[in-house]
């Protein structure tokens, strides 16, 4: 784009100018929260891309959780059209509770975020309302001057997404986190075509910051995990505890699917678990499997019958 283009203005008065604005998540493991501005000065206009938390380590004790700096747009929260989340990872919408009262600004997601914010909120006592405006992904959305796509990626939660922008500006590609896994178990793999396509299609710019992105070598499939945890649980004797993200549904799928091979019972362990688990038989990811059984049961089943499934992988 010439300098000449640069200057042209659209029809709200804005010059095409694309600004990128990370006020957190870049080069560190939580508060991902980017903004994309479109105009110039006083006039830009500001599309959000998550809002997470990150948790504290041991150097910081009585802290829990932190948050992204906002001030900036609470200052210009009038120019800000909306929260794009691209999925349902703390680190990515865990601080939509504590930051969206000061905005107030359309919140996007895709359903099994949005399903999982609202068991959020059941637990959480002056959690406030917020309005969600679903999207599925593949599809799209217009909100103020932007346009944006959902584009299905591959992570370890049910719907991740990259976004691409649309705007006068021309198309900016937010990749969200990914992975290349052409059979995640649960949920679309990553959408390689589209991607190619939007690439034919011309991106200014791609803004990336997945985690162990930059690392040598290929993660094994989902798929390839499933068949290890079900050769592992069948030769098991005794009880099996397994840990992870309560949020990777594909993960407890394959659990679960390895416990029935072996003729046990899945057990979940945890409020977190319990809520996610809860949320994905809903949606319908966890079709066709018996039912997970509450704590309670850990100690009433015999020791070769019982798979535990807990949070605290990290």
């Amino acid at each position: 784009m010439t300098s000449q283009d640069k200057s042209k203005q659209n029809k709200s008065g804005n010059s095409d100018d694309m600004v990128f604005v990370a006020l957190g998540g870049v080069g560190e493991i939580g508060m991902n929260l980017g903004l994309y501005g479109l105009g110039s000065g006083k006039k830009r206009t500001w599309l959000a891309v998550d809002m997470g938390v990150s948790f504290a380590k041991e150097n910081l004790p009585g802290i829990d959780a932190i948050l992204p700096d906002i001030s900036f747009l609470v200052e210009n929260r009038k120019s800000l059209a909306g929260i794009v989340i691209t999925h349902a990872h703390e680190d990515h919408f865990g601080a939509l509770f504590d930051l969206w009262p000061q905005l107030k600004a359309p919140v996007i997601m895709s359903p099994f975020a949005a399903a999982l914010l609202q068991a959020k909120k059941a637990g959480e006592r002056g959690a406030p309302e917020i309005p969600i405006t679903v999207v599925e992904q593949g599809g799209r959305h217009k909100i103020g001057p932007f346009e944006i796509e959902y584009v299905p990626m591959s992570h370890s939660i049910p719907e991740p997404n990259a976004v691409a922008i649309r705007s006068s500006a021309g198309l900016v590609v937010h990749s969200g986190d990914w992975k290349l896994d052409q059979h995640p178990v649960v949920g679309l793999p990553t959408d390689e075509a589209r991607l190619e396509a939007l690439g034919d299609e011309g991106v200014l710019a791609l803004v990336c910051d997945s985690t162990n992105a930059i690392r040598d070598g290929v993660s094994p499939s989902e798929a390839d995990v499933a068949v290890t945890l079900t050769d592992l649980i069948g030769k098991a004797k005794q009880r099996i505890i397994v840990t992870a993200f309560a949020s990777n549904v594909a993960r407890i799928r394959s659990v679960a699917e390895a416990a029935r091979a072996a003729d046990r019972s899945v057990v979940l362990v945890g409020r977190a678990m319990r809520r996610a688990v809860d949320v994905a038989t809903e949606i319908g990811y966890l079709d066709g499997l018996p039912p997970f059984l509450d704590q309670d049961a850990f100690s009433s089943l015999p020791r070769n019958q019982v798979v535990a499934l807990m949070t605290g992988s990290q």
